[in-house]
């Protein structure tokens, strides 16, 4: 069976944050396992690390250098606004709900993220559960580097 893993841009960009260097060091740590999965991310992924400060995009870039980028298709997008509608995530962080959707429409079964306002949370993950369920996607479960 083939590990699929899906990173959002919070866990790449965790690598080089030095503001959080215990974070750092857990992303780091959490490095070793990422590397036992087929790797994924999304183009909205790379959109989001290319806003980033000049001196780290160099080094996003090498990061994701080998890794999946799976497209944002109008099918994710309409899973992302169901999500957004049912509440799951609020409109202003659309993007958030974007990821969730990439993950369940490609069949990638784990998320990891550091967002615990928005991803990471009981909440968020029972009513993706539920909305994938009843829209006959995969379950998606979405996690924090250390869980891995």
């Amino acid at each position: 069976m083939n590990k699929k893993v899906y990173l959002d841009t919070s866990v790449i960009s965790a690598l080089f944050d030095k503001r959080t260097p215990e974070r750092m060091e857990m992303t780091k740590n959490a490095w070793e396992q990422i590397k036992n999965y087929e790797v994924f991310i999304s183009d909205a992924v790379v959109e989001e690390l290319q806003m980033a400060d000049a001196s780290l995009i160099e080094k996003f870039n090498n990061v994701i250098a080998n890794f999946n980028i799976l497209l944002a298709t109008d099918e994710a997008q309409a899973l992302a606004k169901t999500y957004v509608e049912q509440e799951v995530f609020p409109a202003k962080y659309f993007d958030d709900a974007l990821h969730v959707a990439i993950c369940s429409v490609n069949e990638i079964g784990l998320l990891l993220s550091w967002n615990f306002r928005h991803l990471v949370k009981v909440k968020t993950r029972r009513m993706v559960s539920a909305i994938n369920i009843m829209k006959d996607y995969p379950p998606v479960e979405i996690i924090a580097p250390p869980e891995l």
